[in-house]
């Protein structure tokens, strides 16, 4: 029996700690809604304030849009929640639905919103390059493309210099295989078990997560190796991962020597000598695996896989389209966290803040090797406007310290995070780094077996009813994905912890009838 339900009826209350006060809420005193009152069993924690106010829905009815969907739009089954959430408006780390309920966003429309949902500087950078100039194709050169270039080479290392303008994080990844192709005059491509690089038809090759395999063919010549997961793979414990919250799987491992990572490598070696090409064309990593449930490796596997992936003729690319952006706080691109030095970095959600771009950046040898093979062009990559906003962006990141940010309150909220895991038996690990945080859930700790779907989805309700969203992934669904908005403070974090607890503690009662 865990201590949470041993003490089922002890008071719910909100901790407070000098939380980092929002710019755009002066007004408002952190003490103003801390609750003295005990809060019953099923009582809701109560949201922190903001002085934002909606403007009033005045749209669609809602039994229209669900008409509208059915008959016309895609026929497969995405939308979150029993009765999917219409969303209406949001304010930074805020979210309002068509009847005026507001909701805590700790998944940034999957991992996308970064500096915060219509963050006035990038709005009014945005307005204002509407008025000037929406688009023109790269066929012509325009101030806003090559300001952005140069503000983003500035903040990648070389010879990480030369940058290709994309829309979307599958285009860019499609064209980094193409790059790595070209390069190399290699086919092969290997990828992580449990990785998402995209539903184009080159990149599902690469995405190895059985919701977005397909019988048709595509993505030839890719292959996928073990992901070496320290909580859910057979190697790994308490001392192997980058993170302030470590497995309670218990390992022999020490600083610098990490026997998981040795194990992980073993396997690693095992696919370069059984299913590929003896020269290949590179490697695809996430530098934490985002769709797949916020999976971190051992540390140093990167960059010994890296190295044999170079001595086999491929070149390495770090996805960074979830973690870049100083997301993970201690390092600007996630990469860095692993000390390694990618041939191709690509890019993509937190690039825009929600607005469509992505990027390639790579080598200029990898990027002559290209322009060799192919005549590359994009109609809408690099267009004035999205050119703007990322400008925008990368100022508000910098102006606003939100990279710290991350580091401060990501790490305050994995270690409050951690608390629950030790008393809910359901808690299986929590994980991550920064703001990009996972809560796997199981049937128990001793079997490490996912949690129902079905009871997970429960949780997932309740944690909305409360005014939390929160997103889902991992193989059978079964963890909880939490990436908010780089902007939110510690109230918010206490206010999602006590939400997220007392959904547990819901769980349980039920469980218990």
């Amino acid at each position: 029996m865990t201590s949470a339900w041993r003490h089922l009826r002890r008071a719910l209350c909100l901790e407070i700690s000098s939380p980092r006060t929002s710019k755009l809420c002066p007004s408002l005193s952190h003490a103003s809604w801390i609750s003295g009152t005990k809060l019953g069993l099923h009582s809701k924690p109560k949201m922190p304030p903001c002085d934002f106010l909606p403007e009033k829905y005045q749209s669609l009815a809602y039994n229209h849009i669900l008409e509208i969907h059915k008959k016309h739009l895609s026929p497969v089954a995405t939308a979150f929640f029993q009765k999917p959430l219409l969303l209406h408006q949001g304010h930074m780390e805020w979210l309002f639905d068509s009847e005026g309920n507001r909701y805590l966003d700790f998944f940034s429309g999957i991992v996308t919103v970064s500096v915060g949902h219509c963050h006035p500087k990038v709005n009014a950078a945005a307005q204002k390059q509407l008025s000037c100039l929406w688009h023109t194709s790269s066929v012509f050169f325009h101030p806003p493309m090559h300001t952005y270039a140069e503000k983003l080479s500035a903040l990648l290392p070389e010879p990480l210099k030369v940058i290709f303008l994309v829309n979307s994080g599958s285009e860019a990844n499609d064209l980094a295989m193409l790059m790595a192709r070209a390069h190399s005059n290699n086919t092969d491509i290997i990828s992580f078990r449990g990785a998402y690089h995209g539903c184009s038809p080159y990149t599902l090759g690469m995405t190895n997560v059985v919701a977005y395999k397909t019988g048709l063919s595509s993505g030839m010549g890719c292959r996928s190796t073990m992901c070496p997961d320290v909580f859910r793979g057979p190697w790994g414990g308490s001392h192997c991962r980058d993170s302030p919250a470590q497995t309670i799987r218990k390992c022999s491992c020490v600083p610098d020597c990490c026997q998981a990572k040795e194990q992980y490598i073993e396997q690693f070696k095992d696919t370069l000598n059984t299913s590929v090409a003896k020269s290949i064309a590179g490697f695809f990593a996430e530098p934490i695996q985002g769709v797949n449930g916020i999976v971190q490796y051992p540390k140093g596997f990167l960059k010994e896989a890296f190295k044999l992936v170079r001595e086999r003729g491929g070149v390495c690319i770090a996805d960074e389209v979830q973690t870049g952006f100083g997301r993970l706080g201690s390092h600007f691109w996630g990469f860095q966290t692993h000390d390694v030095m990618p041939d191709i970095v690509t890019m993509a959600k937190g690039i825009g803040n929600g607005f469509p771009m992505a990027a390639v950046v790579t080598t200029p040898e990898i990027a002559r090797s290209l322009a060799k093979r192919l005549l590359h062009f994009n109609t809408f990559g690099g267009n004035p406007l999205a050119c703007t906003i990322g400008s925008a962006v990368l100022e508000v990141i910098e102006e606003e310290k939100l990279q710290e940010n991350c580091q401060e309150v990501g790490t305050y909220m994995l270690l409050k995070l951690a608390k629950l895991r030790d008393e809910f038996d359901i808690v299986g690990d929590v994980r991550g780094k920064g703001l990009m945080i996972g809560i796997e859930m199981v049937q128990d700790k001793m079997s490490r077996q996912p949690l129902p779907p079905q009871e997970v989805s429960q949780i997932h309700e309740d944690c909305k009813n409360m005014g939390l969203i929160v997103g889902r992934g991992g193989i059978f669904s079964q963890t909880f994905r939490i990436a908010p908005p780089m902007c939110i403070t510690k109230p918010e974090v206490d206010f999602a912890v006590e939400v997220f607890r007392s959904a547990l503690i819901q769980h349980m009662e039920r469980r218990a009838k």
